[in-house]
């Protein structure tokens, strides 16, 4: 559904110290690229696995996943996306999107054109730099759940995943009176750590009986965020604020 279309100027994102901020030039010139801002409900399809759009969309609000699945259904989630997350730059390397992307709650996105990503290289170096940095910053992520996937075990996985979805929540101006919004259900947690379901929920008890975190109303609160940490073996790498194109 087309929906009216906020200036890139007025986008309430680059209020976020978060992001850093773009030039006068670079703001007039992301503005002629946006085509539209898109609403859908959770559930929808953002982009279809092995199909195409054309179109590269980032993430204004809500939240989304990116996975893949295998001919008898299983799925493998590859990373969550937040608002601000640049989505559909593979399907510009490949005929077909290699993955689908799903809301995970109710969306709102901003569609460009993919086909002027060379335009937006061609003129605005700065920017191409800055889709590199997203890229690059996505690839980041999937190595961490890779890492945990690999070698983390179950427990740990888990620890690490929480952590994860609460400071990416924060980042993106979504936490609120210490706690962020968690609409990932048991099913969502096993499809992205590798898990079954029993395991899934087994260790989610433990968890919850060790009184590291808790969750209510869809929304998660670390009730020992250190504790967490040491059991993950996380490590906070310092980065410089976010691109938002």
């Amino acid at each position: 559904m087309q929906m009216e279309i906020v200036p890139c100027r007025s986008c309430p994102l680059r209020t976020l110290k978060t992001f850093a901020p773009n030039s006068d030039a670079e703001l007039t010139f992301i503005q002629g690229l946006k085509k539209q801002e898109i609403n859908l409900g959770a559930g929808a399809q953002i982009l279809p696995e092995g199909g195409r759009t054309g179109e590269l969309f980032t993430l204004l609000f809500g939240m989304a996943f990116r996975y893949r699945t295998l001919r008898d259904g299983r799925r493998q989630i590859l990373n969550f996306l937040f608002p601000g997350d640049l989505i559909g730059l593979q399907e510009q390397i490949a005929v077909n999107s290699p993955h689908g992307v799903e809301a995970l709650t109710d969306v709102k996105l901003c569609a460009f054109a993919g086909d002027n990503l060379w335009e937006l290289y061609r003129k605005h170096p700065q920017l191409g730099y800055d889709i590199t940095w997203l890229a690059a910053h996505e690839e980041h992520i999937v190595d961490d759940n890779m890492l945990s996937v690999g070698r983390r075990t179950a427990i740990e996985r888990i620890a690490m995943l929480l952590i994860h979805m609460f400071k990416r929540a924060e980042q993106s101006g979504l936490s609120k009176d210490g706690s962020a919004p968690f609409p990932i259900n048991q099913q969502h947690i096993a499809d992205a750590l590798g898990l079954s379901l029993v395991h899934t929920n087994k260790t989610l008890r433990k968890l919850e009986r060790m009184g590291l975190h808790k969750v209510e109303n869809s929304r998660l609160r670390l009730v020992k965020p250190a504790v967490l940490q040491r059991m993950a073996d996380y490590f906070a790498m310092p980065l410089r604020a976010r691109p938002l194109i």
